[in-house]
């Protein structure tokens, strides 16, 4: 019974002692597990808000997002100017559409708040992987709603929405 328990064990000290000699001088990318070099520093400048009828606090309230999305995600130092990843961007779009049009009557069941956001990606150390890309999301409401009552909620919905679609594109890179 005690071999039984004693050879799982054994084989976790082996497998320790392996992992320990054969990973000297690699440094994993702390998001994707992929190699990063020498990048330890992130920093994200402030959005801009470039978008008609946007809400003012659109701006702040993405950079921030991005800026607690790669603090929660990565174990790179936030850094507020030159760091060895940078991101940039701008609130490009900020509309209202209604969506689901019911039956004979032309009225909307649905409206739907659409954000759009330019993002820079620079990789000070890879050149390769940076890259200027558009992020569009969502979020539907009911028509019978005051936007206003519903907006802080909606523009937190689609900012994580964003936050995680800017990191999934610059984890692929990395």
């Amino acid at each position: 019974m005690r071999t039984i328990f004693l050879a799982p064990l054994f084989f976790l000290f082996a497998l320790a002692a392996v992992n320990q000699q054969g990973c000297e001088g690699y440094k994993l990318n702390p998001i994707s597990g992929s190699s990063y070099g020498d990048s330890t520093q992130v920093s994200v400048s402030m959005f801009t808000n470039n978008a008609p009828l946007a809400k003012a606090t659109l701006a702040q309230t993405v950079t921030e997002g991005l800026r607690d999305g790669l603090q929660r995600q990565t174990k790179m130092e936030l850094v507020p100017r030159n760091g060895d990843i940078v991101f940039e961007g701008s609130i490009t779009g900020y509309a209202i559409t209604p969506v689901s049009i019911q039956g004979g009557n032309d009225i909307a069941a649905l409206n739907r708040l659409t954000i759009t956001v330019s993002v820079k990606f620079t990789d000070t150390k890879t050149e390769k992987n940076s890259f200027d890309a558009v992020f569009t999301r969502f979020a539907d409401y009911k028509s019978s709603q005051n936007l206003q009552s519903v907006e802080d909620d909606l523009i937190k919905e689609i900012t994580e929405q964003l936050v995680q679609d800017i990191l999934n594109r610059a984890i692929n890179n990395w």
